[in-house]
């Protein structure tokens, strides 16, 4: 489905991303994990198509330098750290604009078939009553579920996931990655999320790629590459030893 051969990428001052190759199939999640730094969001607007890159990305073989930002809209969503805020729209508003992709002409009303969709990806994050409020009145954790939303209405083969449980209590996180695993059961549907938790990485990934300094230093099925000693060696930490530490002392509480 996607294909990255020895891909970089920057942002004008050097490469953040070096030589970097990578394929994802149908069906399939691929978390990347890594110290801040090393250039995971970077690799992601890459394959977004958001920054310039070296090497090739392939999508369904073909180029994505070829395809135009419609054809790729529809295809790859991102859902990132920094989506902003510049105008008060409604939540229902904010989550229809994923559908630009499938609209034809530039002044494109919205069907039947994106309301609809639009209240099914709105009912899946738990926002459907709030969907004529003000996106401006709204905290951090639904704003970032409303985001969600707008990603999920774009209706992609592949959604690119930058840190998606920011600002998500542990509810919407736990029901997030219910969510994406029903998501990713359709037919064709991947997903590539950047996480710093790996408990996350573990209980959603088919693989992972562990990266370090700008390349990738392992990329291999969840249980055989999140080792102990492969997560010393990217995060200079005993990440598994605090992780064991942690659920031990969890052992311990009282019920």
């Amino acid at each position: 489905m996607l294909e990255l051969r020895d891909v970089s990428a920057g942002y004008g001052e050097g490469d953040v991303v070096r030589g970097v190759s990578l394929t994802l199939a149908a069906n399939e999640t691929l978390c990347i994990i890594g110290p801040n730094g090393c250039g995971k969001t970077t690799l992601l607007k890459a394959i977004a198509n958001l920054l310039p890159f070296r090497g090739d990305i392939l999508l369904h073989g073909k180029p994505l330098r070829s395809m135009n930002p419609q054809a790729i809209a529809r295809s790859v969503a991102l859902l990132s750290q920094s989506s902003g805020v510049y105008f008060s729209y409604s939540v229902e508003e904010t989550v229809m604009m994923g559908r630009y992709a499938h609209r034809t002409g530039l002044w494109g009303q919205p069907s039947r078939q994106d309301r609809e969709v639009v209240e099914r990806c709105l009912a899946a994050v738990d926002l459907l009553p709030e969907k004529s409020r003000e996106i401006s009145r709204l905290s951090g954790g639904q704003l970032q579920r409303v985001f969600l939303a707008r990603t999920l209405a774009q209706d992609p083969e592949i959604i690119l996931l930058d840190e998606p449980t920011n600002h998500l209590d542990f509810k919407y996180q736990a029901e997030l990655i219910h969510y994406l695993r029903r998501w990713r059961k359709q037919e064709g549907r991947s997903v590539i999320g950047v996480l710093h938790d790996v408990n996350l990485a573990l209980s959603l990934a088919d693989r992972v790629m562990l990266m370090r300094e700008g390349q990738a230093v392992a990329l291999g099925p969840t249980a055989e590459t999140l080792t102990r000693s492969a997560l010393r060696q990217v995060f200079q930490a005993d990440v598994a030893g605090y992780m064991l530490d942690t659920l031990r002392r969890w052992e311990e509480v009282a019920e």
